[in-house]
């Protein structure tokens, strides 16, 4: 059999989409690992044949099909072998519109798509050449997010993997067949088998999409998100204090909170901290609380557990933890005095880690603004908690512990000298 190679899934998708090609996937059909190795290609993949090209250190795989074998996303048996055809690869994959693939010699229209003017262009090169046995260039005309084969069924990851694509391609609908195949395979228990670092890596990706919310409201219908992150779906239906959230429901509100973290831009940490901000105001059957604990501490207890059970950055679980903690307190900030105002700077360890602060205000705008009617309303603390901390840290320390040391004093002495001076600092802005 002859050795024939190609471009396969998102860089086909995309290119049909107008929309840059970040990375080429290749798929080789009719070749021996033997035969690869001879051309100069370097092995790389672990669990079947991948290859790094020799010049462009792009990833080849050979073509292969999958057998499952045990529960969970490691549960299968590859199979890669010359005889294995294109047709028999594209149908182990998610959805329609990545089961496309272009001939190798073909492919060097990749990048022309991208320049020229003309929206039919790669097209028109697809129809040409293209192999499209799943019909996904009609689903991706359609705006549709199918399955390819019932054999999707079979990996839980593609859950987390359509509701990312559902994000980033927020008008593309879900096919009737495809949500409900989802919706049997949480029920068949499949979601509970996702290991923590794939839930994150696929959540990561899902956060910094266009409309993040979709992503989770997508889980939500398919059931997976009880599953994943029972502390998030149990938002829905909580009643907000109607005077501040028009829009009454939490989980609603936690939705808008998402998609203005991604209109502001906004960091993945700051994203995270979107997401898990407001965990308290649910109730799961795991967690009782007694009365006199607040949400925001609640909130901060409940968002540790969620990041150890899916092994969040530490960047990440830091910033969510002072967000969580001290959102109210920062949203209500022009209430307080400057010893108050200190107070919180060294709650969030703003003086420590100075660099943080324009994060954690950012999350809280996001927050503040994620209200129906609160969309274009700007955030009055961020300007002011800025200089708050601008003055802070105007404070020559070194010359205060100078001072107090020819006073007699150290150690916890000094760092009150210190604290009030930054009080004094603060006061003296008169904002």
């Amino acid at each position: 059999m002859t050795m024939q190679i190609f471009s396969v899934g998102g860089a086909i998708r995309d290119a049909l989409l107008h929309q840059p090609v970040k990375d080429k996937d290749w798929v080789v059909v009719g070749a021996t690992p033997a035969q690869m190795t001879a051309l100069g290609y370097q092995t790389v993949g672990k669990d079947f044949p991948v290859f790094l090209h020799p010049a462009s250190r792009e990833e080849y795989a050979l073509a292969r099909t999958e057998r499952k074998t045990a529960p969970g996303y490691k549960g299968f048996v590859v199979h890669a072998s010359p005889e294995v055809t294109l047709e028999e690869d594209l149908a182990r994959r998610d959805l329609t519109i990545n089961a496309m693939a272009l001939p190798e010699a073909h492919s060097g229209l990749l990048a022309q798509a991208q320049s020229e003017r003309s929206e039919k262009a790669f097209e028109d090169v697809f129809e040409a050449h293209g192999i499209d046995p799943y019909h996904g260039l009609h689903d991706l005309k359609s705006k549709t997010l199918r399955h390819v084969t019932t054999a999707f069924r079979e990996d839980p990851v593609r859950i987390l993997r359509l509701a990312r694509f559902a994000a980033r391609f927020s008008d593309f609908s879900i096919a009737p067949e495809t949500m409900q195949l989802m919706q049997d395979m949480v029920q068949a228990g499949e979601v509970a088998h996702l290991v923590p670092e794939r839930v994150w890596q696929e959540m990561a990706k899902g956060l910094m999409t266009s409309k993040p919310s979709r992503m989770f409201e997508v889980l939500k219908a398919c059931g997976a998100l009880q599953v994943l992150l029972p502390e998030v779906n149990a938002l829905w239906g909580v009643p907000q204090r109607a005077e501040h959230h028009p829009e009454i429901d939490t989980g609603v509100h936690l939705m808008m909170v998402l998609d203005m973290s991604a209109q502001l831009n906004a960091s993945l940490p700051v994203r995270v901290a979107c997401l898990l901000h407001d965990l308290g105001k649910g109730t799961t059957p795991q967690h009782e609380w007694p009365r006199h604990i607040g949400h925001e501490q609640r909130s901060a207890k409940l968002l540790q557990l969620v990041c150890e059970r899916l092994r969040i950055p530490v960047e990440c679980k830091e910033l969510s933890d002072v967000v969580a903690r001290e959102h109210g307190n920062i949203h209500r900030s022009q209430d307080l005095n400057a010893a108050a105002l200190m107070r919180l700077l060294e709650r969030c360890d703003a003086i420590r880690k100075p660099e943080r602060w324009p994060d954690i205000l950012l999350a809280c705008e996001c927050d503040a603004r994620g209200r129906l009617g609160f969309e274009n309303t700007a955030y009055a603390p961020t300007p002011r908690l800025l200089k708050v901390l601008q003055a802070a840290q105007s404070v020559t320390t070194a010359d205060i512990a100078s001072e107090a040391q020819k006073q007699g004093l150290s150690g916890p002495a000094v760092g009150e000298k210190i604290h009030q001076a930054r009080v004094g600092a603060i006061d003296l802005l008169k904002v």
